[in-house]
């Protein structure tokens, strides 16, 4: 896949009376979580949740923080979310992008909503039956 950003609205869910940030984001369905640079964490004035450990692209582990609540909306959609702060650029990962029900179009290089769930997002939520 080649590499694919998308325009997206950060907001610190918590604090209606601060601004929103736009950002421009890169999407890579290989990392989990949203990632956010720490100038944007301080703009947000987020909470840090707690401290995790994570293993970068190079095998390397970092203890990172993570903080909340980040409100993402991105094509008509919203979702809450925690955030790790690590890098210099925004990176949408598959947490977010899967509670938001969006798709990578790969040979378009774009983000799109779920066709099947055009207008609204859609989740499972399914128990397990024995």
């Amino acid at each position: 896949m080649g590499i694919v950003y998308v325009d997206l609205r950060l907001a610190n869910d918590a604090r209606d009376d601060l601004e929103e940030l736009d950002a421009s984001a890169l999407v890579d369905t290989g990392s989990m979580h949203l990632c956010i640079p720490e100038h944007i964490a301080l703009q947000l004035q987020l909470k840090d949740l707690e401290t995790r450990e994570v293993v970068l692209a190079d095998g390397k582990r970092k203890q990172i923080r993570y903080v909340s609540p980040v409100r993402i909306e991105i094509l008509g959609r919203k979702c809450v979310t925690g955030a790790l702060v690590l890098g210099d650029q925004v990176l949408l990962g598959a947490i977010p992008m899967e509670d938001l029900d969006l798709i990578v179009e790969p040979t378009r290089q774009r983000v799109s909503v779920n066709p099947i769930a055009p207008n609204i997002p859609m989740s499972l939520a399914k128990g397990v039956r024995k």
